[in-house]
C-alpha cells in the first residue's frame, strides 16, 4: 500500500504546531534590529512574508549570549526583548502564520569588535572578522552556552513564538565543535564523535527540557562543511541518529556550508566578490578585493541542489526534515514532497518575492524571478532586500 504524497499547500502539524501549509521563510539575517532592537521595519518585513502566503516564518539569529552575537546589531533573547518580540509574533498571527524563532550562538562567526567581548571557539584562533583572537571556550563557557539556549528558548515561549530553531549549522558554534576542521580538543567535548556531537545534543535536550510540548523545536544542521577536514555527510548522519534517538527534536532542516570559511557553498550562484568588499571598511574591504574570490568561491546553481545529500538522510531517519536550497517553484515543492520531506524552505526567493507562495497556489506554472545573483548577500550588513526590486 502506497502513501499518499501531501500537497505543499496542505496543512501540517510540526510537534505540537499546525502549519497552513508545508512553507518556511528559512532565516536570512533582516539587517533591521539597530542596537538589537525589534523595529517597525523588522515587524512589516516578516508581516510581508506571512501575508504572501508562507507557512511559518523564521526570525533569524536571536543570540542566546552577548557574546555569541555575530555584532551588535543582533536581539539578544533575554526577558526585556519580550515586549517587543511579542508585537512581532502578533503580527505575523494576525496574517495566519506561525513564527519560529532560531536561536543560536555564533562562536566563531562573532565579531568581538562589535559586540565589545571575545568570541568563543573550540580553539584559540584569529577571527578575520574582528582582526582578534578568538577565545578557547571552557568546560564551563559551554555550560553556560547550553544553559542559555534553554533561557532563550523560554524567552521565545513567553513572546508568543510557535518554534524555535536551533543553529547547528555554517560553523557557528556548535557546528564548529561538530567540525574535525575547527574542533581538535582532547577533552569531554572534542575528538571522538560522540564527545564532538556532546555541545549539540546536551543545547537539544536542554531546550526541550525547558519548552516542554508549548512550542516545536527544530535544529539547522550541517550535512557537510565544504572545506577540508570538515564535517561530512557520513558523521553528520551518525550526529542527525543520535538527535532523532534522544527524542528532543520535531523536524531538522538541512543545509551545508561555512559562514567562516565556505560561505557560497551553502547558498550557489554567482559570487558577489566586490558587493561584499563595498559593504565593509579597510583592511576587510582591501582583502576581499585582491584574495575574495578565493574566500567567495563560486559553485554553480541548480534548483534543489541540496537534493542529493539530504536524501541520505531521508533514507536513514523518520524524523521529519525539512529541505532547503533552490526551492523555486511548485516542481521543485512537489519533488520534495515525492521524496518523503515534511516541508521546504525559501530564502533568496522570498526575498525578491515575499509573496511567491500566494502566486504559486493560483498560478502553479509560475517560476521564481530570483536570478540567483547573490547580491542580496551584502546587504545584511544595512537592510536586507533583493536589490533588484528594493535598491538602495
Amino acid at each position: 500500500m502506497t502513501t499518499a504524497v501531501p500537497d505543499v499547500f496542505d496543512s501540517a502539524t510540526l510537534g505540537p504546531v499546525t502549519l497552513r501549509n508545508r512553507i518556511i521563510k528559512a532565516a536570512t539575517f533582516e539587517g533591521r534590529t539597530p542596537a538589537g532592537a525589534v523595529t517597525d521595519a523588522l515587524v512589516d518585513f516578516h508581516v510581508e512574508v506571512a501575508r504572501g502566503g508562507a507557512g511559518m516564518t523564521t526570525v533569524a539569529y536571536c543570540a542566546v549570549a552577548p557574546e555569541g552575537r555575530t555584532d551588535r546589531h543582533q536581539i539578544l533573547m533575554r526577558p526585556e526583548a519580550v515586549p517587543d518580540l511579542r508585537r512581532l509574533t502578533d503580527a505575523v498571527h494576525a496574517e495566519g502564520a506561525a513564527v519560529s524563532a532560531q536561536l543560536g550562538h555564533a562562536g566563531p562567526v562573532a565579531n568581538g569588535a562589535s559586540n565589545g567581548l571575545p568570541a568563543l571557539a573550540p580553539h584559540a584562533l584569529p577571527s578575520p572578522l574582528s582582526m582578534r583572537v578568538m577565545r578557547r571556550a571552557s568546560e564551563s563557557d559551554l555550560a553556560g552556552v547550553v544553559a542559555a539556549h534553554a533561557d532563550a528558548a523560554r524567552v521565545a515561549v513567553a513572546a508568543g513564538f510557535d518554534a524555535v530553531e536551533l543553529h547547528f549549522g555554517h560553523n557557528y558554534l556548535i557546528s564548529s565543535f561538530l567540525s574535525p576542521a575547527l574542533n581538535r580538543r582532547s577533552d569531554g567535548y572534542g575528538g571522538s564523535l560522540a564527545r564532538r556531537a556532546r555541545l549539540a545534543r546536551d543545547t537539544a535536550a536542554a531546550v526541550r527540557d525547558a519548552v516542554g510540548s508549548r512550542v516545536a523545536v527544530t535544529a539547522k544542521l550541517n550535512m557537510d562543511d565544504g572545506v577540508p577536514g570538515g564535517l561530512w555527510l557520513d558523521e553528520s548522519l551518525q550526529v542527525a541518529r543520535r538527535l532523532e534517538a534522544d527524542g528532543t527534536l520535531d523536524a531538522l532542516a538541512l543545509t551545508a556550508g561555512s559562514s567562516l570559511l565556505n560561505p557560497m557553498y551553502l547558498f550557489t550562484g554567482d559570487a558577489p566578490v566586490k558587493e561584499f568588499a563595498g559593504a565593509f571598511g579597510t583592511p576587510l574591504r582591501t582583502g576581499l578585493r585582491l584574495a575574495g574570490s578565493a574566500f567567495l568561491r563560486s559553485y554553480p546553481y541548480r534548483d534543489a541542489y541540496l537534493l542529493d545529500r539530504a536524501l541520505q538522510f531521508r533514507d536513514a531517519l523518520d524524523l521529519p526534515l525539512v529541505l532547503l536550497g533552490g526551492i523555486t517553484g511548485r516542481d521543485t515543492m512537489d519533488l520534495a514532497m515525492g521524496h518523503g520531506f515534511a516541508f521546504v524552505a525559501m530564502a533568496r526567493a522570498l526575498l525578491r518575492e515575499p509573496d511567491l507562495p500566494n502566486r504559486l497556489r493560483s498560478e502553479p506554472q509560475h517560476r521564481s524571478l530570483c536570478v540567483h545573483c547573490n547580491k542580496c548577500m551584502p546587504t545584511i550588513y544595512r537592510r536586507t532586500r533583493c536589490v533588484l526590486t528594493a535598491p538602495e
